[in-house]
């Protein structure tokens, strides 16, 4: 049987650094933007991993919003955390920041990204509740909820 007991968000929070160098620039001689989605990516995935306790896929990304660019030398830090769970897939805030020498942050991007659960099969498999805390994770919740329903609209005019 499986281990579904509920969990809190902060058990699966994550968050990474890296050193923005001259092979992650672009022509423009700022972050590529691809290179930033990969980081994302990751840091999602390992959110979503450690809550679901198994492997993931990435179904999703959407509301990838870049705010400013980083450059060379930015020291680029990325805080992951889930917003939403539903029966095998999770929703994953990333909010990516530009750090100065001081340690001072400033948000550079969020995006949000949907990621499945798979069993050893890979096929999805559930995933354990998610246990809101604070009246900003219900909130958080519920903006999820708002962004899977344009989600579903999305599919269902595409086909």
């Amino acid at each position: 049987m499986e281990n579904l007991q509920p969990k809190k968000i902060e058990d699966s929070a994550a968050e990474t650094i890296q050193l923005v160098l001259a092979e992650h620039l672009n022509g423009y001689d700022r972050l590529f933007g691809g290179q930033l989605v990969a980081w994302i990516d990751i840091l999602a995935g390992v959110v979503a991993r450690r809550h679901a306790g198994k492997n993931v896929t990435t179904a999703c990304i959407d509301n990838l919003r870049f705010r400013k660019a980083a450059h060379a030398n930015d020291i680029v830090v990325m805080r992951g955390r889930l917003t939403h769970v539903g029966r095998t897939s999770m929703e994953v805030r990333v909010d990516t920041y530009i750090e100065d020498i001081t340690g001072l942050r400033e948000q550079i991007n969020t995006a949000y990204l949907v990621l499945v659960a798979l069993d050893e099969n890979e096929q999805p498999s559930p995933v354990p509740p998610l246990i809101l805390e604070t009246e900003e994770d219900k909130i958080a919740w519920e903006a999820a909820e708002r962004r899977q329903e344009l989600r579903r609209q999305r599919r269902i005019e595409q086909f």
